[in-house]
C-alpha cells in the first residue's frame, strides 16, 4: 500500500486550519531563529531537536501573552462574576499542538518549520506529557478549562503543581513496573511562576477561643507559590489561567526552634514541607488515607481560597468601598465548583475565614458558604469514598474539626426537628461516622455545604438520588442535578484526527468545532457514496499510520486491515478487562479448534495503568501479557488474532490509537461507571461500541439509536435481582463449557506454564468473590461480539453506522456541559465575544 500522507501534509489540505498568510509564516520563522539563537548563545553552538521545540513552543507562547494579558485586564474591567474550578488533578497532556490549533497558528508553524528543513510532528513528539492526573477525573478538568475559556467564562482552574505525575509504566517480564514521572526535568515552557502572589498555608497547632473569637496558633507554616498556565478559548482571543500550587519552605522553616547547632539539619528538613507538592497519588476510584494526602487537599483548598478573596477584595466594582469587606455579595462574585470530595475543605476552610477573620456571624457565613459551592459526585463505589479519621484531623487541622462538628450538629438538629425519634436517620446522615475509628465522611460534608450537588451522567444522576445519597435527596431534592460529561472537540478530533475532521469539514463546514450539535447535519448523508468512502479511507489512514507506530516503538507488527478491538481505561475490577481476557482465549479456543474456519481478524488492544498498591490490577496486566505471549507466537492463529498490550497508556497515546480504533470497549458491570469519556472520544472518531448499559453509554445508544451500538449485558435492575438472589459464579462455569474451558486454561498454568499457578488469585476471586459478576454477562458479550464480527465483514454497513454515530455524538461535547453548569450551578451566561486580539485596539 502507499504510505500514507502525513499529518503535516494532510494539514496543507485541510481547510479548518486557515490558509497560512505568507506574513505569519515570515512572522514565524523570524520569531523561531531568535528563540533558537538565544537558546544557544548561552549553552552550546550545535542545535538538539529538544533545542528546536523549545525555540517553537516560546515563539507559540509570545502569540498568547498578548490575549492573556488582555483577557485578564478584560476580566478587571468588567468584574463579571469568576468561576474557580477546584480540582487535585488537571490531565493536561501536552500543550504545543493545542495552542497552535485554538490560536489558528497551526498551518503557519507547520510552513514555517518545513522551510527550515524540520518536521513538525517529530517537534511536538519531544514535549513531555503534563500527567497531574490519573484518569477520567483529571482528564474532564482539562477539557472543562478548554470549553471554559472557548465559552468566554471569566474561569481559573486551581490545583497543585506536582513534581512527579502518574507514573510511567514499564512492562518487564509481563508485568508492569513504575518509573517517576520527571516531566519538569527540562523545564516547562509554558508554566509562568508568580512568587509576588506566594501565600502562607498553615498546619497543626492549637485552638484558642477568647472574648474577641477564635485564634488558631502555634502553626506550622509552609509557603504556596503559584505557577500560571495560560487556556487559550478556540479561536476567540480569551486565554484564561490554570493556576497550580507548589509548596516551598518558609526560610526560618524550623530554624526558630532554638534547635543548638542543628542549622544544616533544619535546612535540609525543609524538604518535609517541600514534600506537599512533590509526587501525584496514584489511585483512581479509590481512598488511600493518607497524612501527606490530606495535606495535599488543605494545601490546594486555602491557598486557593485566599487567592479567590484577595481578588474579589481588590476588583474594581465593590460595595462602592476602594476595597470590598462586605462579604454580602460573595456568591454573586464568586463560584467554586468542587471536582470530587479532594477539595471539601473548601467548605470549613471558608467558614473558618469568614467567621474567625472576617468576623462574620455564623449563620450569614454558613449561606455565603452554601451559595458559593457546588460538588460534582465522580464515583458510587464505597471503596472510592473519602473518609478520614478524626484522629488525624485533630492533629493536622484541629480548628476545621471544630468547625466542621459545629456544622454537623446544625445539620442533625434540622434532620431531628423533621424526623423526630428517626435515630438511624440521624445515624446515616451524620457527617462523623461512629465506630472503634471515628470518621468524617466527605461526601456528606459536600452535600450540606453546597447548593448543587450533581452526577456526570443520567443514570449516575439516579442512583445518587436513589442510594448513595437518598437521605439527602428526600430532605432537599432541588439541590440534586444531572450534568453529563462531555469532551472538547479541538484536542478530541481537529488536533488528534485531522483527516476525519477536514472529511466532515467538507460536508458541513467548520461551526461543529464551536457547536458540536452541528455533527447532526451529517445523517442525511449516511448513505452518500462519496462521504462513506472518505470516512472509511480517514480509518484506514489512521490504522497504518497507528500500525507504524507500533512497529517502531514496540517492535510488533499487525495487520492493519484487521479489526482494531480496543479498550483503553484504568485498570479496575469493575471496568471488566477480565471480561474481554474470556473473550479473547474464547476466540482462541475456536481458531485452535477448527483452524479452516474462516475468522474475522482481529487486533485486541488493551492499555491502561494499574494503581501501584492494586494487587488484583497488576495480576489482570501480567494476564494479558501472558495471554499476548501465547497468542501472538500459535502459528495456527496467524495474523488473524493479535493480542497487544499498549504500555504507558497516558493522553499522548490516546491521541494516537482513539482515531485508529473500529472498535471501543466499554464493558462495566451495569452501575459502576459513573461515566466515562473515553467512550465519547470513540465515538466522535469513528469506531463502534460494544458496552453495557452503564454511565454515558445509555445516553450514547440513546442519541444515535441502540441499534447502531452494540449493546448487551444485564442492566442496573437485573444487577440488583441478581445480588437479591445472590450472584453464584459456579453455576455459569457449570453451564457454559466455552467459558469453563477458558477459566481452566487460566487456572492450570495454560497461559503461564513457568508458573503455573501464577493466576490461582484471579481465578479464585472469579469463582468465590467476584463483586462485579463478569460471568454473569460472558455469554450475553460473547453473542454481541459475534455480531461485531459479522458486521465488520460488511464494511459500508459499518461505515454507515459510524457515520450515524458521529452525527449522533454533538450531546457528548463539554461545551454542552459547561454551557449546563453556567446556567444552573454558576449562574452565569457563556458568551461569545471576542476579545479583540493584541495587534488591535480595545474598542
Amino acid at each position: 500500500m502507499a504510505k500514507p500522507l502525513t499529518d503535516s501534509e494532510k494539514r496543507k489540505q485541510i481547510s479548518v486550519r486557515g490558509i497560512a498568510g505568507l506574513g505569519d509564516v515570515a512572522e514565524v520563522r523570524k520569531s523561531f531563529n531568535r528563540h533558537l539563537h538565544f537558546t544557544l548563545v548561552k549553552d552550546r553552538n550545535v542545535a538538539t531537536p529538544r533545542d528546536y521545540f523549545f525555540a517553537l513552543a516560546h515563539t507559540v507562547r509570545d502569540h498568547l501573552v498578548g490575549r492573556w494579558i488582555r483577557t485578564q485586564q478584560h476580566y478587571y474591567e468588567r468584574d463579571p462574576k469568576r468561576i474557580y474550578y477546584l480540582s487535585l488533578e488537571f490531565y493536561m497532556g501536552r500543550t504545543l499542538q493545542n495552542t497552535m490549533v485554538n490560536l489558528g497558528l497551526q498551518n503557519a508553524c507547520d510552513e514555517a518549520i518545513y522551510q527550515l528543513g524540520l518536521d513538525l510532528e517529530e517537534l511536538e513528539e519531544i514535549e513531555e506529557d503534563a500527567g497531574l492526573g490519573n484518569g477520567g477525573l483529571g482528564r474532564l478538568a482539562a477539557c472543562f478549562l478548554d470549553s471554559m475559556a472557548t465559552l468566554g467564562l471569566a474561569a481559573y482552574g486551581y490545583g497543585i503543581r506536582y513534581e512527579f505525575g502518574i507514573f510511567n509504566q514499564k512492562i518487564v517480564n509481563g508485568w508492569q513496573v513504575e518509573e517517576a514521572d520527571d516531566w519538569l526535568r527540562y523545564g516547562n515552557p509554558w508554566e509562568k511562576a508568580r512568587p509576588e502572589y506566594m501565600l502562607p498555608v498553615h498546619f497543626y497547632g492549637r485552638v484558642e477561643h477568647t472574648p474577641e473569637g477564635v485564634r488558631w496558633l502555634d502553626t506550622q507554616v509552609v509557603l504556596a507559590m503559584p505557577y500560571d498556565t495560560p487556556v487559550p478559548g478556540y479561536k476567540n482571543n480569551t486565554v484564561n489561567t490554570m493556576r497550580l500550587w507548589s509548596a516551598k519552605a518558609p526560610n526560618d522553616f524550623k530554624l526558630h526552634d532554638f534547635n543548638v547547632g542543628g542549622y544544616i539539619e533544619a535546612v535540609l528538613d525543609r524538604n518535609l514541607a517541600e514534600n506537599i507538592s512533590r509526587v501525584l497519588y496514584p489511585n483512581d476510584n479509590f481512598f488511600e488515607g493518607k497524612e501527606l494526602r490530606l495535606k495535599q487537599e488543605y494545601f490546594v483548598v486555602a491557598a486557593t481560597l485566599q487567592d479567590i478573596i484577595r481578588r474579589f477584595k481588590s476588583s474594581k466594582f465593590g460595595c462602592r468601598d476602594p476595597v470590598r469587606t462586605c462579604f454580602e455579595s460573595f456568591p454573586d462574585k464568586v463560584a467554586i465548583q468542587l471536582n470530587d470530595t479532594h477539595p471539601a475543605l473548601a467548605i470549613p476552610e471558608l467558614m473558618r475565614i469568614l467567621v474567625d477573620v472576617e468576623k462574620v456571624d455564623w449563620d450569614k457565613a454558613w449561606e455565603i458558604t452554601k451559595n458559593t459551592c457546588a460538588y460534582t459526585n465522580h464515583t458510587v463505589l464505597p471503596e472510592a469514598l473519602e473518609r478520614w479519621p478524626v484522629s488525624m484531623f485533630e492533629k493536622l487541622l484541629p480548628r476545621h474539626l471544630e468547625i466542621i462538628y459545629a456544622i454537623n450538629q446544625r445539620h442533625l438538629d434540622h434532620v431531628a426537628s423533621l424526623f423526630p425519634g428517626d435515630v438511624d436517620r440521624m445515624r446515616r446522615m451524620s457527617v462523623i461516622e461512629e465506630g472503634d475509628c471515628k470518621r468524617i465522611n466527605m461526601a456528606h460534608l459536600c452535600v450540606i455545604g453546597s447548593h448543587a450537588v450533581n452526577g456526570v451522567a443520567r443514570i449516575h444522576s439516579e442512583i445518587v438520588k436513589q442510594s448513595v445519597f437518598k437521605d439527602f435527596y428526600e430532605l432537599e431534592p432541588e439541590k440534586f442535578q444531572n450534568k453529563t460529561n462531555g469532551i472538547t472537540p479541538r484536542r478530541w478530533l481537529l488536533l488528534c484526527n485531522p483527516g476525519l475532521a477536514d472529511t466532515i469539514v467538507e460536508k458541513i463546514g467548520e461551526g461543529f468545532l464551536t457547536d458540536l450539535s452541528q455533527l447532526r447535519k451529517l445523517l442525511p448523508f449516511a448513505s452518500d457514496e462519496a462521504l462513506i468512502r472518505d470516512v472509511a479511507k480517514a480509518k484506514q489512514e489512521n490504522k497504518l499510520k497507528f500500525s507504524a507506530f507500533l512497529e517502531k516503538e514496540y517492535r510488533v507488527r499487525i495487520n492493519p486491515s484487521s479489526m482494531f478491538d480496543v479498550h483503553v481505561k484504568r485498570i479496575h475490577e469493575y471496568k471488566r478487562q477480565l471480561l474481554n481476557c474470556l473473550h479473547i482465549i474464547t476466540l482462541y479456543n475456536r481458531i485452535k479448534k477448527d483452524p479452516a474456519k474462516a475468522f474475522v481478524p482481529r487486533t485486541v488492544m488493551i492499555g491502561g495503568k494499574a494503581a501501584p498498591g492494586y494487587h488484583m490490577a497488576k495480576m489482570i496486566i501480567k494476564l494479558v501479557t501472558s495471554i499476548s505471549d501465547v497468542v501472538n507466537h500459535d502459528p495456527i492463529v496467524g495474523d488473524r488474532l493479535k493480542v497487544i498490550f499498549l504500555e504507558n497508556y497516558r493522553v499522548s497515546l490516546a491521541e494516537k490509537v482513539i482515531p485508529a480504533a473500529d472498535l471501543s470497549q466499554q464493558i462495566s458491570t451495569a452501575g459502576t461507571e459513573a461515566s466515562g469519556t473515553g467512550n465519547m472520544k470513540f465515538m466522535l472518531n469513528g469506531a463502534l461500541t460494544i458496552g453495557t448499559m452503564d454511565g454515558a453509554n445509555v445516553e450514547m445508544a440513546e442519541e444515535a439509536g441502540a441499534e447502531n451500538l452494540f449493546i448487551f449485558g444485564l442492566q442496573v435492575e437485573d444487577i440488583e435481582a441478581l445480588d437479591q438472589k445472590g450472584y453464584h459464579a459456579q453455576e455459569y462455569y457449570d453451564r457454559l463449557p466455552e467459558l469453563r474451558q477458558a477459566v481452566d486454561q487460566i487456572s492450570s498454568g495454560f497461559f503461564s506454564p513457568k508458573e503455573p499457578d501464577c493466576f490461582k488469585d484471579v481465578v479464585n476471586m472469579l469463582m468465590n468473590h467476584d463483586r462485579f459478576k463478569v460471568f454473569a454477562d460472558y455469554e450475553a458479550y460473547m453473542a454481541c461480539q459475534a455480531q461485531v464480527d459479522q458486521l465488520y465483514q460488511n464494511p459500508k454497513e459499518w461505515t454507515k453506522k459510524v457515520i450515524k454515530n458521529i452525527a449522533c455524538s454533538g450531546k457528548f461535547s463539554s461545551d454542552r456541559t459547561i454551557t449546563e453548569y453556567a446556567r444552573d450551578i454558576w449562574g452565569v451566561e457563556p458568551c461569545d465575544l471576542q476579545i479583540p486580539p493584541p495587534n488591535l485596539p480595545k474598542d
